[in-house]
């Protein structure tokens, strides 16, 4: 059957299902099994909803799923209700992400309402993806990255809360939020440094807290290379720590050639991400007289 086909058998089941909602409420139909038609009306409008799927009608799908889930509410089923609206959220993905997004959060209420956090986080970091890809609203993804780390905390989940918090923290250095960055950095290297298959990462947390740090104040840079050689000796001889020592001192000395070789070095090893390239620019810029590039 073309797909054409199945859009107008859909058209058609929803007319169904709407019929047998609306019998449900009459007087008769209320004495006659009136949950029992509702009940084939959900079942209706989930068929239509995955007719319309494979006819690749995205906002019609997401619709035919919203209906589905409002009558599971009507029925006290909150579990199929919330799963209804993370499929209408998944096919209105697709087509109209701001709709994705209301019926992702319909789902969350009704999740933490049944104390089920940890899907809840999922569905918010869901969320963020969309606030970061498709309406490039940082501030937005970011308190949803934050909301679910503290669902994730909540039930004890730290190394998915810890994905969360850091991306919270690398975007909030790009926003210029280097508090935050900061406290983030410290406390996932710190939570990291004693674990035997995580400590490898600790690095490079203390090193991204340590850039946030020298961005603001180049003597609170310097401390906190310190400390963090002092909490956790590997660090100091790590290429990280190294860099920054180089870094701190082509500064304080105002070289930016000094600068951009000991960037160039580094980078020969392991190449710098997006985020390394804009903070290191930043810096870079500090220093008087720089044309604010790493070339």
């Amino acid at each position: 059957m073309d797909n054409s086909g199945k859009e107008k058998e859909a058209i058609q089941l929803m007319a169904e299902a709407e019929k047998k909602v609306k019998s449900s409420h009459s007087f008769l139909g209320g004495l006659f099994g009136g949950n029992s038609k509702v009940e084939e009306a959900c079942e209706m409008y989930a068929r239509a909803a995955n007719m319309f799927k494979m006819a690749k009608n995205w906002n019609a799908a997401g619709s035919a799923f919203c209906q589905a889930a409002k009558l599971h509410m009507q029925l006290q089923s909150k579990h199929d209700s919330a799963t209804s609206f993370v499929d209408a959220g998944n096919a209105y993905k697709k087509a109209d992400p701001q709709e994705a997004i209301n019926c992702l959060n319909a789902a969350i209420d009704i999740y933490t309402d049944m104390g089920r956090f940890t899907i809840a986080a999922k569905h918010h970091i869901t969320i963020a993806e969309i606030y970061e890809s498709e309406m490039v609203d940082i501030e937005k993804a970011i308190a949803h990255y934050e909301q679910a780390a503290d669902y994730y905390k909540g039930e004890e989940s730290n190394s998915s809360a810890n994905k969360c918090l850091l991306k919270v923290a690398s975007y909030g250095a790009q926003l210029e939020q280097y508090q935050k960055a900061i406290e983030i950095y410290e406390q996932v290297g710190t939570n990291t440094m004693d674990n035997p298959l995580l400590k490898y990462s600790a690095k490079e947390y203390f090193f991204k807290a340590a850039l946030c740090h020298f961005i603001v104040d180049e003597l609170n840079a310097k401390l906190a290379v310190e400390k963090y050689e002092e909490m956790f000796p590997a660090f100091s001889d790590s290429r990280e720590c190294k860099l920054l020592k180089k870094l701190l001192e082509a500064h304080e000395e105002q070289n930016s050639e000094a600068f951009t070789e000991a960037v160039k070095e580094f980078d020969s090893v392991s190449r710098l991400d997006q985020w390394l390239t804009t903070m290191l620019l930043r810096l870079k810029k500090t220093i008087q007289g720089d044309a604010g590039d790493l070339k």
